[in-house]
């Protein structure tokens, strides 16, 4: 008990910051809009019940609409067909929601090119520096496309060849699914490059991890505020059942003392 009683003092002296990872959720969240012949995930909208007045005096509250996978969300193995017979988003053990987190970053080559891909020689050069991915860590993929958030538009960033947003080639995406890492976590509207349809076999990053039983954490924001190891990733999808995803809020613990 002693360790949980200094966590929180930490977390009521500021000593441990708490940093929310997630974007705002409203009706201007960006959206993954797939081909017209498949079938289309809601924009976020909420209904108003009362807010008081006669339908309600002393209460306000709404019903709301969207889709499992929109805004930050939760990607949980059985939404890919490989991940079919793993577990739906309210099975997921609760102690797999928590782990350390790793930030491999990419910001400046993104920067330059939108479509850049994260390399398995990347995440050995970072390996190198750093140690060995942790078991039972988040891997937080920081590319600075949270910046665009606000802007449905240019947080698609589609032309005719489609979208160009960063992501994992296919070798990484097995290398990582091979590893004991939990998950990885984006700053993009999925887990995927924006070109993924047409890489070897498509959307890799669905695919090897959702069928490795790892999970997907997407449209994260406030990833630079992470050091590069040291952070605790709390991921909290709502348990529904068998949901193959959810809205979430994401949490960061951090240590400033250090």
């Amino acid at each position: 008990m002693a360790g949980l009683s200094t966590l929180a003092t930490q977390l009521l002296d500021g000593s441990v910051e708490v940093i929310d990872l997630t974007a705002p959720l409203n009706p201007g969240t960006p959206i993954l809009a797939l081909p017209p012949e498949f079938g289309q995930t809601a924009t976020f909208e909420l209904e108003e019940i009362s807010r008081y007045d006669d339908r309600g005096p002393a209460w306000y509250w709404n019903n709301f609409r969207t889709g499992e996978h929109t805004g930050t969300h939760f990607d949980a193995p059985n939404h890919w067909v490989t991940g079919k017979d793993l577990d739906d988003v309210s099975q997921v053990p609760p102690g797999r929601l928590v782990g350390p987190a790793v930030v491999i970053d990419k910001t400046a080559e993104v920067a330059e090119n939108p479509d850049y891909l994260l390399s398995v020689a990347d995440i050995q050069k970072w390996e190198a520096g750093h140690g060995p991915l942790p078991g039972g860590a988040w891997l937080i993929y920081r590319t600075g496309w949270s910046a665009r958030g606000g802007d449905p538009a240019a947080f698609a960033n589609a032309d005719d060849q489609g979208s160009h947003t960063p992501g994992l080639t296919p070798d990484a995406a097995r290398h990582l699914a091979a590893t004991e890492i939990l998950g990885i976590g984006v700053e993009t509207v999925g887990t995927d490059a924006g070109q993924a349809p047409g890489f070897d076999p498509p959307f890799p990053c669905h695919s090897m991890f959702l069928g490795a039983n790892k999970y997907g954490l997407t449209q994260l924001s406030n990833v630079d505020k992470l050091p590069v190891t040291g952070a605790i990733v709390i991921a909290a999808p709502l348990p529904i059942v068998s949901g193959s995803g959810s809205p979430c809020r994401v949490l960061a613990l951090v240590d400033r003392t250090t």
